[in-house]
């Protein structure tokens, strides 16, 4: 073993084991969060790493940073069986895959290591155009998380110079061991032929060395580095939610009668530690808050703050309850946003006598969200920003009673009502007269049953607009020969509104109220016109017992046509051309985006905006 040997394993086992401490610090911060169980559905998770984690779906939704992400990515996926390559030579002197590798599959692998650090490159390149030039709003910050970037990419390319160099002068050395396949490294050594041997040995072992050097600064560095996600995204995308299979949306289950419960998030202990690695995964990209509808009508709420704001408070009170002495740069891991928060919320005293509500996030900001879940939807690492937001709100109202005065008004309706307004509970049914609709009380007493019941929801009773989507839907059934009722009288709000408010209290009541009379009448089938109480029926009420078979109108309209049950036919005799879009409760909750396979052509401004519901209703009329 030479001395270069000796001194790069000392190297690399101090390089090595400071990594293994900031992880095992890493992951002593995320234990301070709640326990979670993320381990069902191993094969979903597995494919959704693939196809998100690995194909950068998400990421390529933006079409030009997009394919600049995921070149940088791919590259680094591409270059690390190089770099491992390298970390061999450093121990087995001469060592090269060409010796255990089938020549075809080596040939593709030495192209790749070239090819590949000259995509990364120009993305690199690139990057720094859009940072230092286009100035993109959602990449806003202050200097020191600019520096940050600048650093990381610095990094990135001098790995990709210094590889490029070092093959270049290896080729001067010995031009068999590197083959025409690494064509861009031979060509770099071309200006350097005529050295000689001793300088071209000196410039080889200079580049390998810089090399393995920067390969592990960027590994050490990156633990006190916003771009921590580059090890931990992966991870984080396999823990994700998992909605597409209906479960992923809901609200987490509180017991309320649970002595030890807490109720809600004040701070990071009382998180989860999925919701604290998502701290760690947060690439600061900013797609969460370009597509947040209050942040785009000019309201402070920022996504990507809310979780950067949770990185930071982890980083301030991790070391100061675990002990950590390797937090060398202490609550400097996040920049921008968060410390700036934290500062104008007059951020004094120590670690313990601060909090992430207030002293880092704002009522005002939480009670700006809409929960319509477009940052769930953006985020490129799975994040679930809502969720945080959603804890911390129940929080503020369960613990501390604390919340706008507009919403008072709403609970106050919710209790007396059974509606977040302040309607007669006996209209609730007056949409259904004359239309000889029978109630479950009527059916009950006959001893009949019906197919499904028709859940009208609060905005389908009382709402003008909405109530001719309920009619035209009640319409349907009747011509299509469904035995369906309503509760009538009997149906009061499910107690959603009061959810999303963070008020799981009247939440619960109301919910299990209305999962008693559900059950009384023995319903299993359950149609509604309303995303928010599809949602909650079918996806939520599950977590208190009520476990039913809920369809939204649009679906089950589709299934008639489907069955040719009701005619959609235009005078031409072609199908009429229709669609059913919902971003939020249907489509980012669900997944149900499109509910027919046409569209409605946007162009025609003229056209009235009509629910499929009256569209079929009206074709019935004729």
């Amino acid at each position: 073993m030479t001395a270069q040997n000796v001194l790069f394993l000392v190297v690399l086992a101090v390089a090595a084991g400071i990594f293994s401490l900031n992880v095992q610090r890493l992951v002593r911060y995320l234990r301070l969060g709640l326990p979670e169980d993320r381990t069902d559905h191993p094969w979903w998770r597995l494919s959704n790493v693939l196809k998100i984690g690995i194909a950068q779906t998400k990421i390529l939704r933006e079409p030009i940073a997009g394919v600049m992400h995921a070149t940088i990515f791919w590259g680094f996926i591409v270059l690390t069986a190089g770099t491992i390559e390298i970390f061999i030579q450093g121990v087995w002197g001469g060592f090269s895959y060409e010796r255990v590798l089938w020549h075809p599959f080596y040939a593709l692998y030495a192209l790749s290591q070239d090819a590949f650090a000259v995509f990364v490159l120009a993305a690199v390149a690139f990057a720094f155009y859009r940072r230092l030039v286009l100035h993109p709003k959602r990449l806003e910050g202050d200097r020191i998380e600019h520096l940050d970037a600048y650093i990381i990419l610095g990094l990135i390319a001098g790995l990709m110079v210094t590889l490029l160099f070092a093959n270049a002068f290896l080729s001067i050395l010995q031009p068999e061991a590197v083959g025409p396949e690494k064509f861009i490294s031979r060509a770099l050594a071309a200006p350097f032929h005529n050295l000689a041997p001793r300088s071209a040995l000196g410039g080889q072992r200079a580049f390998w060395w810089a090399h393995v050097l920067l390969v592990l600064i960027f590994l050490n560095y990156l633990p006190y580095s916003k771009h921590l996600h580059v090890v931990s995204s992966l991870i984080n995308v396999y823990f994700s939610n998992t909605s597409c299979l209906g479960s992923g949306a809901v609200m987490r289950p509180m017991n309320l009668e649970a002595e030890s419960e807490t109720f809600g998030a004040a701070d990071v202990e009382q998180l989860t530690w999925k919701n604290l690695l998502d701290g760690y995964s947060c690439t600061e990209c900013g797609r969460c808050t370009a597509a947040c509808p209050a942040n785009i009508t000019g309201k402070v709420l920022s996504p990507r703050k809310i979780v950067v704001n949770t990185r930071q408070r982890l980083m301030e009170k991790g070391p100061a309850v675990t002990g950590s002495s390797l937090a060398f740069f202490g609550s400097d891991l996040v920049h921008g946003e968060g410390r700036d928060a934290a500062e104008s919320l007059g951020n004094g005293g120590g670690p313990l006598a601060r909090r992430l509500l207030d002293n880092y996030i704002t009522e005002e900001e939480l009670w700006q969200c809409t929960s319509c879940r477009a940052c769930v939807q953006e985020c490129p690492v799975s994040i679930d920003q809502l969720d945080i937001i959603n804890q911390m709100r129940r929080n503020l109202v369960l613990s501390e009673s604390r919340f706008p005065a507009e919403i008072q008004p709403a609970f106050e309706s919710l209790e007396r009502n059974g509606a977040p307004w302040a309607f007669d509970a006996a209209d609730r049914a007056r949409w259904a007269e004359g239309l000889n609709i029978p109630t479950m009380a009527e059916l009950s007493e006959r001893r009949e049953r019906p197919d499904v019941l028709f859940w009208v929801g609060c905005m389908g009773s009382f709402d003008d607009r909405a109530k001719k989507i309920t009619v035209a839907f009640a319409r349907i059934l009747q011509a299509c020969g469904i035995r369906f009722a309503i509760l009538g009288q009997e149906e009061h709000c499910h107690g959603d509104p009061a959810r999303r408010m963070g008020n799981e209290y009247l939440y619960q009541v109301l919910a299990r109220n209305t999962i008693e009379t559900l059950n009384r009448y023995a319903v299993t089938s359950i149609v509604t016109s309303c995303p928010h109480c599809f949602h909650q029926l079918g996806n939520e009420f599950p977590q208190l017992g009520g476990n039913y078979e809920v369809m939204h109108h649009s679906t089950y309209i589709e299934r008639l046509l489907d069955k040719d049950l009701v005619p959609l036919q235009t005078e031409e005799g072609q199908r009429l051309t229709v669609a059913y879009h919902d971003s939020c409760y249907l489509g980012r909750y669900n997944d149900i985006m499109t509910m027919m396979s046409d569209g409605v052509k946007a162009k025609e401004s003229n056209v009235p905006v009509l629910d499929i519901a009256e569209v079929v209703a009206a074709r019935l009329a004729r």
